[in-house]
């Protein structure tokens, strides 16, 4: 009898010794969790936006009005694969002007071409037919520009001109990606009045004779492609 209470009387201390450890074993488990540090969450960077707004028919015309007062460059280089072509701006037209100097510092016309020759008339440049000018043409927005045609300038050879939209339209508004110059004034009267004429070439009509002589399709576009390599600001 004295046997079987002594054997209990361990069995019991023993399993009060195993429920202790265990106790003293979880909460050291809690313990730790509990003074874990969470990593932060990384923050997502703040998208960039363009310093330029995307033009619209609605903001094109107050936009370049401001843009007229800072930038008063008149003077452009074109580049191609025939030589140079030198042209000053008018500040007389100073929508038109602004625009030109506006898309030559997004450098959208480096790497256009003269798509369209009409021989003895004019040569028609500013759009190509690669994917980047598309992408160039979203960046920088959907817009017309109204004609400006009663500041005395009239098409004459060498005069720079900005032709009229693809969508046919009765104010005759510009497209403000491309532009002609004109080869002879005889042929080039009838546009007098319709189109805007702001500016005019004062360097490099024999480069511009050359490329009015270059071979055409039916569509008047050059059979070898005559690449409008840059267009830059000059003094």
């Amino acid at each position: 009898m004295r046997f079987l209470l002594l054997f209990f009387t361990i069995l019991f201390l023993s399993n009060c010794e195993d429920k202790q450890t265990s106790k003293n074993s979880n909460t050291t488990t809690v313990k730790d969790t509990t003074t874990t540090k969470a990593k932060p969450t990384p923050k997502k960077k703040a998208k960039k936006t363009s310093e330029f707004p995307i033009l619209t028919d609605d903001n094109a015309m107050e936009f370049f009005l401001e843009y007229d007062k800072e930038h008063k460059e008149n003077k452009v280089r074109l580049t191609t694969d025939f030589g140079n072509i030198d042209i000053l701006l008018y500040d007389k037209t100073k929508f038109h002007r602004s625009n030109f100097i506006y898309l030559t510092k997004r450098k959208y016309f480096d790497g256009t071409q003269f798509y369209r020759v009409v021989k003895d008339f004019i040569i028609q440049g500013g759009s190509s037919d690669g994917l980047d000018l598309y992408k160039k043409r979203r960046k920088i927005g959907k817009y017309l520009l109204p004609p400006d045609t009663k500041r005395g300038y009239t098409h004459q050879r060498g005069s720079i001109s900005m032709p009229s939209s693809e969508i046919e339209n009765a104010y005759k508004l510009a497209s403000p990606f491309q532009f002609f110059i004109v080869v002879n004034r005889e042929k080039a009267k009838h546009l007098d009045g319709d189109y805007t004429v702001f500016g005019e070439v004062i360097k490099g009509m024999d480069v511009v004779d050359r490329i009015n002589a270059v071979k055409t399709d039916d569509g008047d576009w050059p059979v070898d492609n005559v690449y409008i390599k840059k267009v830059e600001i000059i003094e």
